[in-house]
Formats: structure tokens, sequence, C-alpha cells
């Protein structure tokens, strides 16, 4: 296996921490994805697995990530159901947890599984329930963020652009609740473990709306499986789909979708955002 200290996805002063923490590191499998943007490593100390996230200069995700560690993932790490935390550098954008085991719930039959998703939506209820906020604001920042990913590079064509601005201009801006959100909650962050599922990537963690939460799932695997839908919903114990704001915060979330994953270079990602935009673009009943 290779040493932690020689990958050539580390800089100087991650490198530098990971000798301290976890001296003698050793590679077992590198998870990382293709988008240059952070390596996520597992790794082997004296028999201890551990996963190592280290961002580069442009990963504006890892602040969120170890926000959600020391915030508000004890309730799950405690009981297995997300990583535990063990040494975490926000200067650095260094993060090291405790491997979790378990195989993604993404393109495996557990996708179809009801038990699986209802699992998930007790979990979220979990994570959900720890804070509220009230804000004022936080729809009209909102919707000034989504006009600005809309005023970046995208390939959303003219005509739908042009649609998407006139109608957010149109919202209201009523106070909002905000919670502890995962923010990218779908099967491709789940993983199956003895039947248990487990929660993992928290780059997207923040304040929001329960109900955004929810906008992953109703484009994909929702739309595909009302059962799916039915599951989930009775592990979470209600609906927190308001039609109205749920209206704005899937179309909110489409528009990231596609013009982040375009600019990143994830043709895929970047293909399910335009199909999240036509979607929300569509009146549908809940």
């Amino acid at each position: 296996m290779t040493a932690l200290s020689t990958h050539p996805g580390l800089s100087a002063e991650q490198s530098r921490l990971l000798q301290r923490w976890i001296p003698d590191a050793t590679i077992r499998h590198d998870h990382g994805w293709d988008l240059g943007i952070r390596s996520v490593l597992e790794v082997s100390q004296r028999g201890t697995r551990f996963i190592v996230k280290a961002g580069s200069a442009d990963d504006h995700h890892m602040d969120r990530e170890i926000t959600a560690h020391e915030r508000w993932l004890t309730p799950w790490a405690s009981r297995h159901r997300a990583p535990e935390l063990v040494h975490a550098d926000r200067p650095a954008r260094l993060l090291v947890t405790i491997f979790l085991p378990g195989h993604l719930v993404l393109d495996t039959p557990a996708q179809d599984d009801p038990d699986v998703f209802r699992q998930a939506g007790e979990l979220l209820r979990q994570l959900h329930s720890q804070l509220s906020v009230a804000d004022a604001d936080a729809e009209a920042r909102e919707n000034a963020r989504s006009l600005a990913w809309l005023d970046s590079d995208h390939r959303i064509t003219p005509q739908v652009e042009a649609q998407l601005r006139a109608e957010i201009r149109s919202w209201p801006t009523p106070p909002s609740v905000l919670v502890p959100t995962h923010g990218d909650w779908q099967p491709r962050n789940w993983l199956r473990h003895a039947g248990q599922v487990r929660v993992i990537d928290f780059g997207r963690a923040a304040l929001r709306p329960a109900m955004s939460d929810l906008g992953r799932l109703a484009a994909q695997d929702f739309a595909r499986n009302r059962g799916l839908e039915t599951a989930f919903l009775e592990g979470y114990g209600s609906d927190p789909r308001e039609p109205a704001a749920w209206h704005r915060t899937r179309l909110r979330e489409a528009i990231g979708t596609a013009v982040w994953a375009h600019q990143v270079g994830d043709a895929e990602f970047e293909a399910q955002g335009h199909a999240m935009i036509a979607a929300a673009m569509t009146p549908m009943a809940l």
C-alpha cells in the first residue's frame, strides 16, 4: 500500500498535519472523484481505518463539512450512522474521520427498497429536529443566489433562463424557519451495512428550510416510484413541503445543480439539473 504522505493530492501543510495526526498511515483506496476539488482517501494506521478528505484551494465546501461534524452529527456518529470526527483543520481544508463500513445505496437493489427510504426519513428527521432558527431574509437571499447562478457560466437556454429570471423576480419573500440540512440527501450519499442506513458527505450541510433536503429525491427516486416517497415520509413523520415554498425550493435547487455541475465538468449531474428545471417548471401535485 502507498504511504499517505506521498499522495500528490495533498498540499505540504496537509501532509505535515497528517503525519502528526496519523503517522505512517498507508492508502487502502482512493475514493476521489475526477473533479479535482478534493482528495478522498481510505487509509489504515495500526489496524484502524480512516477517511481523509483534503480539499484544494478551490474547495469551498470543506468548511461546511467540518461544521456539520462539529455541531450536528454526534447523534448519528454515536450510533455509527455517520462518520465519527477524529481531526479537522479549517485553514488547511483537511478532515479525518473513522472509516464507516457499508456499500453505497446508489445503483443497487437497495435503491428500490422502501425500508431504506423509511430509515432515511427517520435519520433526516433527527437531523432537522436538532435546531430551528427564524430568518426573515432567507428567501430574498436564496432568490439573489439563484439569479447570481444565472449570471454565471451555464448551458441553460436563453429562453428558459429568461423564464426563470422573470419567475424568481415575481416571488414573495416570507419569513423562513431554518434547520440543519444535509444539502445532498439522496442514495449516492447513503450507505447500507447489515440492513442499516448510514450517511456520508456533508460538504453542502447548512441551515436551510427542512423541505430543501427533499429536492433531489423528488426529482429522482420519488418521481420513478411513489412507494419510496410514501415510505420516506412515514419515516420522517410528516411532509414538510408547503406547495408554494416547495415550488420555489425545487426551482432554486435545479438551477444550482445545473450551473454548478456545468462549471465543474460533471456532465451527468448537469443533465440531472436540467431535468430538475424542466420538472420544476411543470406544475405538479405533491
